[in-house]
C-alpha cells in the first residue's frame, strides 16, 4: 500500500466531495500507479491540470507515485506564464475552436453567436467528440467529467453551470474571450460563416414585408439561411453583453 498526500487547487476542487476541497489529504493506493491515474482515480479530469509538483518538483503525468510523495496539482493558466515550470498540457490553441457535447446545443447556439467556430452535433459519441477534438484542434467543452479523462483529448473543460446563459459566461471568463468576441459573423444553427447579400438576390428566402422593412442581409455561405436585424436582434445583443461583463474579460464587440 502506497501512502501519499496530495492537494488540489483553485477550481479544481469542483471535482472534489466536500471534505477534501482546499486542503492537503492523506491518500492510499493499492499497487503501482502514475500521477494521472492517481488525480483522476480522484475525479479530476487531465484536461484539467497545467502543472503537477511532486515534492515541490514538476513531474509529466507518466511520474510513478512512491510512497510518503506530496502532491501539488493546479489548474490550467490561460494568462500566467509557466513554461519553466513544465506545463502538462500542449501549447495553447493559437485559434479557439469548440466542439460541445450532446448537452450543451444551447451553449453551442450562443457560442456561435459570438463569432466562435463551435461544432455541436447532438448524435455524437463520446469517442467522435475526442477525435474531433483531437483532429481538428478544438476544445471540447463538455458536462461529462469522464469523457475529459480519454487520453485522446489533449484540450477540453468542464462546464460547471447548467443554464446557458451562465455557461456563456463561464466559458468567456476560463478563455479570456471578452475581447476577441465577433458576434454575428456565424450562423447559429449550422456554424457557417456569413456573407452580406443583397436583397434582391434572396427573394423567395424571405417574406415581401422583411424585404420592404429591413435593407441589410446577411446569409450562411453553409446551409443558405438569411439574417437581418429583426426584433430579435437586441435580445441576442444583450446575451453576449451580458456575457462579456459577468465574465469580466473585456470589452464586447457589440458595444463598441
Amino acid at each position: 500500500m502506497i501512502r501519499i498526500e496530495i492537494r488540489f487547487y483553485e477550481e479544481l476542487n469542483d471535482f472534489l466531495p466536500a471534505d477534501r476541497r482546499q486542503i492537503r489529504f492523506v491518500h492510499e493506493i493499492n499497487g503501482r500507479a502514475s500521477v494521472k491515474d492517481v488525480v483522476e482515480s480522484l475525479g479530476v479530469p487531465h484536461t484539467e491540470i497545467d502543472l503537477i509538483l511532486i515534492n515541490s518538483h514538476p513531474v509529466d503525468f507518466q511520474r510513478i507515485v512512491r510512497d510518503q510523495d506530496r502532491i501539488s496539482v493546479y489548474p490550467t493558466f490561460e494568462s500566467l506564464d509557466i513554461t519553466p515550470l513544465n506545463r502538462l498540457r500542449p501549447e495553447p490553441l493559437r485559434v479557439t475552436r469548440f466542439i460541445l457535447d450532446v448537452h450543451l446545443g444551447r451553449l453551442a447556439a450562443f457560442l456561435r453567436l459570438a463569432g466562435f467556430d463551435t461544432e455541436y452535433n447532438n448524435k455524437a459519441d463520446d469517442l467522435e467528440l475526442a477525435l474531433r477534438s483531437r483532429n481538428e484542434q478544438r476544445i471540447l467543452l463538455t458536462r461529462d467529467r469522464n469523457l475529459l479523462k480519454r487520453n485522446l483529448i489533449t484540450h477540453g473543460y468542464f462546464v460547471r453551470n447548467i443554464a446557458p446563459r451562465k455557461q456563456l459566461a463561464e466559458v468567456f471568463r476560463r478563455f479570456d474571450l471578452g475581447l476577441t468576441v465577433q458576434p454575428f459573423r456565424r450562423c447559429m444553427r449550422c456554424n457557417g460563416l456569413l456573407h452580406p447579400v443583397d436583397k434582391t438576390g434572396i427573394r423567395g428566402l424571405i417574406s415581401d414585408i422583411t424585404a420592404r422593412i429591413y435593407s441589410e442581409f446577411h446569409q450562411c455561405r453553409s446551409c443558405g439561411r438569411v439574417f437581418w436585424k429583426g426584433s430579435h436582434y437586441d435580445k441576442l445583443k444583450g446575451i453576449i453583453d451580458r456575457a462579456v461583463r459577468d465574465s469580466g474579460s473585456g470589452v464586447s464587440e457589440v458595444s463598441r
